[in-house]
């Protein structure tokens, strides 16, 4: 298994555990760290502080385009893939979409319920026609941070709309 998506496991597994067991991400990812057994690496610490950094934003767009699932509704393995997912597509451009995406998919198919992937592809295949209109302005206001794009050095249309239509 490739490093990357080794890391990406290790920081689902993170997440995961935060939620499932009530405790602050990057405290138990501290503590994780620290134990070394299995190792997180940088990239999988990454992860999991992207995620936390982001995690309000990119959970208003889980739930504004899972069609028929609230966040809560979705299994919580589903819902940390996707984290990451939307993650690397919308703020790690040294990913590739295509990889983003298929990881996620791939921890799904592994993971999760057979339904799974082809969820985790759909939503994360219609962010990923979104993130045109997604500038950082519009991403510093789904957080309640309006100068966060300014801050950012961000250069697109503020006015884009996250519930532009993929066909104009």
């Amino acid at each position: 298994m490739p490093a990357r998506s080794k890391a990406r496991k290790r920081a689902l597994d993170i997440l995961f555990e935060a939620e499932i067991r009530g405790e602050p991400v990057i405290g138990l990812l501290d503590e994780r760290a620290q134990q070394g057994s299995p190792p997180v690496s940088d990239y999988a610490a990454e992860l999991v502080r992207g995620v936390q950094a982001h995690r309000a934003v990119i959970d208003s767009l889980l739930a504004e385009y899972a069609r028929g699932w609230t966040l809560e509704r979705m299994p919580a393995v589903d819902r940390n893939i996707l984290r990451i997912g939307a993650y690397e597509l919308l703020w790690s451009p040294a990913v590739p979409d295509g990889v983003a995406i298929s990881e996620a998919v791939l921890l799904a198919r592994e993971l999760s319920t057979e339904s799974s992937p082809s969820f985790v592809n759909g939503l994360l295949a219609r962010l990923l026609e979104l993130k045109p209109t997604l500038s950082p302005d519009v991403l510093g206001a789904l957080s309640g941070e309006p100068d966060a794009g300014a801050a950012d050095g961000g250069d697109g249309p503020a006015e884009a709309s996250r519930h532009a239509s993929p066909d104009g």
